[in-house]
Order: C-alpha cells, then structure tokens, then sequence
C-alpha cells in the first residue's frame, strides 16, 4: 500500500511537472506570438513618432538648415541659387553673354548623375552618417569657392565640382529613410523631407534680397557673398550631421532594446524577408528590371519642370514686369504654398496607399500651372500661373522616389533603383537649363509649352504603370489560390527560398 501510494505520488509529481512545462511552453508560444504581431496599436504610434523626432527633422535641415536670420538653405538652393545671383549681378561681373548662363547651369546636372549610383554603393558600404558628411564637407567647399570665381571658366568648373559633390544627398537620404520605414510610412517622411527643397526657394528669395546687400564687403560682389555665405552654412552643418545622423535602427541610442527589436521585426514584415546584404549580382538584377526604366522616364517628366521653375522663377517674375528687387521677394509665396502641398498630398498617397494616382493628379496640375503661363500675357494669370506649377510639381517628387522605393525588393538593389531614378531624373536639369533662353524673353512660349508636355509625360506614365502594377498583383494573387496557398500562409522556409528575387517573389505585392 505505501509502495503504491509513494508510485502514485511520484506519478503525480511527474504530471505536475509536465502541467508545467506545457503551461511555461505555452507562455513562451505566446510571448512569441506577440513578439510576430508586434505592438500594440498605440505603442506603434509612439514609436514611429519617436523616429519621425529624431530622423526627420535633421533630414530636412540638410536642404535648409538654420543659421542666423533669415536661415539660408543648403542643397536645393546651392544648386539652384544661381537664380537669384543672376539678378544679383552675375552675367554681367562675369562677362557673360548670349546662352552661357544656360551653359552654366547645364554642366552641374551630368556630373550630378554621374555620382548618385556610386554614392548609394558606397553608403551601404559604409554608413549613413559618416557617408553623408562627407557629401556635404565637399559640396560646402565648392559652393564657398563659387564665390571666388573671376571669370566664366571659373564659373563652370566649379559647377561641375558641386554637381559631383551633391550628387549622393537626395537618393542617400532616400535609401536611408526605407532603412526605417514601411513601404506605406516612405511617401510622407520623404514629402517632409523634400518640403524643405520648397522652403529653401522661399528663403532664397527672402536671403539673396539681404545678402546682396553685402556687395563691396571684402572687395566682393553681393552675388559671391550669396555662395560663400551657404557654403559654409553646409560645412557647418556636416560637422553636426556626423553626430545627428542616426545609422541603423540596430544602433540608434534613442531606441530602446524592444523598439530596436520592432522595428527591425517591422522592416521585416512589411518587406519579407527580402535579401538585405551587399552583392554586386542585385546591382544587375536593377540594371535589368524594365520597371526601374519606366520610374526614370516618369521622373524625368517632373524633375524638368522642377529645375525650370526654380532655376527661373525669379526671371520669369521679373520678365512680367517687376524690378529685380520685388521679383526676389514675389518669389516667395508660389513656394509656400507648394511647401503644404507636398506634405499634404505625401500623407494622403499614405494613407490611401495610391501613388501612382496622386502622381498622375499632381503632375495634371503641374500642367495647368504652365499652361496658365504660356496662355496668357496678363502679370496677374502669370504669377496665379506660377502657384499651380509649383503646387502640382513639388510634391511629384518626394512621391516618385516614395513610389521607387516601396516597389524594388532588397536594399541593395532598391538603393541601385533609387539611384537610377532620381539620376536619370536630374537629367531633366540640363533639359531645364534650355528651356528659357534670353531669346524667348519675355514670355517664354517654347520654354512653357515643353514644360506642359514633360508634366503630361508624367502623368501618363504614371497612369499607366499604376494599371500594370494592379494587374500583376492580382494575377499574383490568383497563382496563389491556384496553388492554395495564401501570402500570410508561407511560412519562414519558404519566404527564405525567395529571398534573393526581390520584388520578383512571389509573396511581394507593388505598391499602386
């Protein structure tokens, strides 16, 4: 009896230990099932404005940073300040005549291409905050030294050297923010970001107007103190960027230990699984994707209008009959207002998750704005003109990139496509530095009209891809329930087979 009564106890004890282990199993089941679905809603808000604080403001002080009073603007305006030199005296200490000014501006664009895929090769190479310091230190120095020029030679040379400089800040910064965000979070961290491009067309009018009061300090021309003073605003600026810029989520000293750990589930999720290292071989799988050629075309049709309008905003005004002094200050308010569109038209295209409509939308308007210009001689049809282009173009932009970004699998070959984008996009600033000649002064008919065709262009294309891409994930989704299987119903195995096909796997679903 007591030998039996000791089994019976023993044999309780082991099922008690096995009531145990099935509970702390399933604790661990559960726990680990939380950890898949991540936050909860609220902590998920909490969090993705703890980066939105963190990220993006520094991000936007790159294109305009804050320095004194009125704050000068960094890349946007020490690629397009050039504008407003021109009414500053530039042609004319310089020597300049007949289509040099277009020349002028022109020879920055090729060698501002030429560096944007390198950049992003070498940018995931390295690291983001040590990579875009050293962008900015060189294009600070080649924007101070465009202040020293003596002659037209000079000029063009160290135009070529800026565009070489900056040429990695506007795709880097773009690969960096998909290092961070869903697909769905890109379009309006982008259009924050962006928005500062608008900002600096407004403060380069309220600046150059201030600045070029300065002509004859140090035995300098008003214009050259507009370079020197921004170039070296910018080499400030990198100095802080080293210790700002936050790298990874993985080594971020604002997150905690959890947050790194959901963001990085986050990016994983929203991406699936999709390869993440460096090899040359997706360098290729984007040089060879059809889709990364038709983002090029689309963003050549908005980058074009974009240079035109802020490389000749303040001669356009000008030529409506205004003195160069108010048309410096008019240039202000169309930039303003773009500058709440973008940001604007970026949260809806991320709240509905419709780029390629907001794209087509937004490039219509573009259109209407330079057909307001080319339609009428009327100053004040003009400059209403001047407010829809500005408010239909600048938000293409932050979008297009947005729309790269979301649709090309794996980081390095999305940062390639980025790259080729927003390159081939700033082509169209050479197209720009044509597209107002002195000849067609003071009405710019030609100049107007090729601007209505490259904003339709857009339009088109965007339409288009939006249909095609549509179409492709429901035929994706169709395979599947031929197969029945289901995109949440694959498991870690399967995705990791397909790792290596980017966007091309057959769990992947375009963004439209």
């Amino acid at each position: 009896m007591t030998s039996h009564m000791t089994t019976f106890t023993s044999d309780g004890l082991e099922l008690e230990k096995m009531v145990i282990t099935i509970s702390h199993v399933q604790d661990v089941e559960l726990e680990s099932a939380s950890r898949r679905r991540g936050f909860s809603p609220e902590a998920t808000k909490k969090l993705i404005r703890k980066m939105d604080w963190n990220i993006v403001p520094f991000l936007a002080l790159l294109y305009l940073q804050v320095f004194a009073a009125p704050p000068p603007s960094l890349s946007f305006l020490d690629r397009s300040n050039i504008g407003n030199a021109r009414l500053a005296g530039l042609e004319k200490d310089l020597g300049m005549h007949g289509l040099e000014y277009n020349i002028a501006l022109a020879v920055f664009f090729p060698f501002y291409v030429l560096a944007e895929v390198p950049s992003n090769m070498m940018m995931k190479r390295t690291r983001p905050s040590l990579w875009i310091s050293i962008i900015m230190i060189a294009w600070g120095v080649c924007m101070t030294l465009m202040g020293l020029v003596k002659n037209y030679k000079g000029l063009l040379i160290s135009r070529m050297a800026l565009g070489f400089a900056e040429g990695g800040l506007f795709p880097g910064v773009t690969f960096y923010i998909t290092l961070w965000y869903a697909r769905h979070e890109c379009g309006l961290r982008m259009a924050l970001f962006f928005s500062a491009a608008t900002m600096a067309g407004a403060f380069g009018g309220l600046l150059a107007r201030g600045i070029v009061e300065m002509d004859g300090l140090g035995g300098l021309n008003g214009w050259a103190w507009i370079f020197i003073l921004e170039g070296l605003a910018t080499i400030i600026a990198a100095a802080v960027a080293y210790f700002m810029i936050n790298d990874y989520p993985q080594t971020a000293k604002f997150l905690t230990s959890d947050e790194k750990a959901e963001v990085q589930r986050r990016l994983k999720a929203d991406r699936s699984s999709l390869a993440d290292e460096f090899d040359l071989r997706y360098f290729f799988d984007a040089v060879k994707d059809w889709k990364i050629y038709v983002y090029m075309v689309i963003a050549i049709g908005v980058y074009t209008p974009l240079y035109s309008f802020s490389l000749f905003l303040p001669t356009i005004v000008k030529n409506m009959g205004y003195t160069d002094s108010t048309s410096q200050l008019m240039t202000v308010p169309p930039y303003i207002v773009a500058c709440m569109f973008t940001i604007g038209i970026g949260y809806l295209a991320d709240l509905h998750r419709q780029r390629g409509v907001c794209m087509a939308l937004s490039s219509v308007l573009g259109s209407i704005g330079f057909l307001f210009l080319l339609s009428s001689p009327r100053p004040q049809i003009q400059y209403c003109g001047t407010f829809f282009a500005a408010c239909g173009v600048y938000p293409c932009i932050p979008m297009i990139t947005a729309w790269t970004g979301n649709n090309i699998g794996g980081s390095t070959k999305r940062g390639v496509a980025i790259a080729m984008q927003v390159g081939f996009g700033n082509l169209g600033g050479v197209v720009a530095a044509f597209s107002y000649r002195y000849t067609d002064a003071p009405r710019y008919v030609s100049g107007h009209a090729l601007l209505v065709g490259t904003c339709l262009l857009s339009a088109a294309g965007s339409a288009c891809l939006s249909v095609y891409l549509r179409r492709e994930n429901r035929r994706r989704d169709a395979v599947m329930r031929e197969n029945n299987r289901s995109v949440e119903g694959l498991t870690e195995h399967e995705m990791e087979e397909e790792r290596g096909r980017g966007d091309y796997a057959s769990f992947f679903r375009y963004t439209v």
